[in-house]
């Protein structure tokens, strides 16, 4: 009976209702976003704490996402060396859009650059699209411990919950359709799409997505992992020597899962925050911070193209200014030696787990400063060049599986496959990395080590793996930390390649 009464009557929204405002400057326009997002949210909150406190609802709740909007009349001539910053022609631009708190400045350099290159008004308003009351909350809310079953199933005659056409990646994927009269998308996800990740990314890596950085390491071990903490807890000591105080004073935190922060003793004594969790996440994550966001995130995969596409999905929102996968791999010339590195510059692609979004006519492209901070991480790190450092690195095509025991098939047919391809190793997860970097615009590159071979009678066994491990997984980490550190030094107008945009793009980067 609540649940027909309920529908049958009106909508309650927030009293204050935003009308749609033009603003030339890109800085007051996220103002005006943030005004009406947290206002909105904070409508919803409320209602959700009286529904918790079980005071009955005779209409349903509702606050929606702010949205921003440009509109272009004629063809604009912008620097075509830009890769994003612009709209493809005249017409109506729209995004919904959240978290303010997170995105502010990515917000703004965004409007900025449209309404330089446009010479437009940037308008900001309150979009039709519902903001689901779990998305109300910036880290989430766990309704079975407050809630009876009753309460649970009539909540959504009450609140709006997350709508899975809200949530896809058509954008993204280019399939995305604007019916007649509709504006075209201005950013690659809504606002819904993102909160969804954004609340995915705290489930699986035990810490807020808050503490994402710019420059994105996974890895599929844990020893990866455990050389990372080592060097961030390093980082955050004090130490007498200038040079090495300066460099670490660069970063002015490491945060663990559970959103454990110890803070840079080189910069003043604060304490640390947080508290372990009881036992680790699916996909650990681990953050040496920046003040400006441009430090280092590294995450432990696990193994498998599954996972890799599940973090990669949701990382993505964030928009990091690059990835890279650090791994193991199977050599497959007899030449390499364990130990040796990988860096890809191609993939073939038999991880399966793209194959409906990204065909695999798609072309993945090394992307040249990816792979020239590489390089020169690989030299610095290791003191070779030359002959020397091609004794040590070798440049080729990485063949991604699925099938993790794919030496037990017979021989003949994928040996031939792969010596067709030119491939120089073979894992489970870089061409998956690769692909969604190329599918989400985020540039990518990935450095292997070769830890077996098992064409040539090498296999990964107990004690050859830790030997192995001892000898190179320090150094490996070494090389892909200062290969983040030269493409940060770099900047971002470089990395970001127009080789990586489609025809018709959105304007946001």
């Amino acid at each position: 009976m609540m649940n027909n009464d309920i529908n049958q009557r009106t909508v309650q929204t927030p009293a204050n209702s935003f009308p749609t405002e033009g603003f030339d400057d890109a800085a007051e326009a996220v103002t005006r976003l943030a005004a009406i997002y947290e206002a909105n949210t904070s409508f919803l909150r409320d209602a959700f704490a009286r529904y918790r406190r079980n005071e009955q609802f005779v209409n349903r709740v509702r606050a929606c996402y702010p949205f921003v909007r440009v509109r272009t009349e004629v063809n604009t001539h912008v620097d075509s060396r830009r890769s994003y910053g612009f709209v493809a022609g005249p017409g109506v631009f729209e995004t919904t859009v959240t978290r303010p708190d997170l995105f502010g400045n990515y917000y703004r350099e965004q409007l900025r650059l449209l309404a330089k290159n446009h010479h437009v008004r940037i308008e900001v308003g309150v979009s039709d699209q519902p903001i689901p009351i779990h998305f109300a909350f910036a880290e989430g809310i766990h309704l079975e411990g407050d809630l009876d079953r009753e309460r649970l199933s009539l909540m959504r005659d009450i609140f709006d919950t997350p709508d899975l056409a809200l949530l896809d990646d058509r954008i993204v994927n280019g399939t995305y359709e604007p019916l007649p009269g509709e504006p075209h998308p201005l950013a690659l996800f809504t606002a819904a799409r993102v909160d969804f990740s954004l609340h995915r990314l705290k489930h699986y890596t035990a810490t807020s997505p808050t503490h994402v950085q710019n420059y994105v390491l996974y890895t599929n071990y844990q020893f990866y992992i455990d050389e990372f903490v080592k060097l961030g807890r390093n980082m955050m000591t004090r130490t007498d020597d200038e040079e090495l105080r300066a460099y670490r004073s660069e970063y002015t935190s490491f945060v663990e899962p559970g959103d454990v922060v110890t803070y840079n003793e080189n910069l003043g004594e604060q304490a640390q925050e947080g508290t372990p969790p009881p036992r680790l996440p699916q996909m650990p994550a681990y953050h040496l911070k920046r003040a400006d966001g441009s430090g280092i995130t590294m995450i432990n995969i696990g193994v498998g193209p599954s996972n890799a596409k599940t973090i990669t999905d949701h990382i993505a929102v964030l928009r990091p200014h690059a990835w890279i996968m650090l791994g193991h791999c199977a050599g497959l010339r007899n030449t390499q030696r364990l130990g040796d590195y990988v860096l890809a510059h191609g993939y073939v692609r038999e991880d399966h787990v793209l194959d409906a979004d990204l065909p695999l006519w798609v072309p993945i492209p090394a992307l040249a400063e990816v792979q020239v901070a590489l390089e020169r991480a690989v030299a610095q790190v290791t003191q070779l060049d030359g002959v020397e450092l091609k004794r040590v690195m070798r440049t080729g095509t990485v063949a991604s599986v699925d099938n993790r025991n794919w030496e037990l098939r017979d021989h003949r047919e994928p040996v031939q496959r792969l010596s067709q391809s030119r491939a120089i190793a073979l894992d489970m997860e870089s061409a998956t990395i690769a692909a969604n970097g190329f599918r989400f615009r985020v540039p990518y590159g990935t450095l292997l080590c070769v830890s077996d071979k098992p064409l040539h009678g090498e296999l990964k066994l107990p004690g050859m793996a830790d030997q192995f491990y001892r000898a190179q997984v320090d150094q490996h980490l070494q090389i892909g930390v200062k290969a983040m550190e030269l493409l940060r030094m770099n900047g971002l107008h470089r990395l970001h390649s127009r080789k990586l945009r489609s025809f018709a793009e959105v304007a946001f980067q």
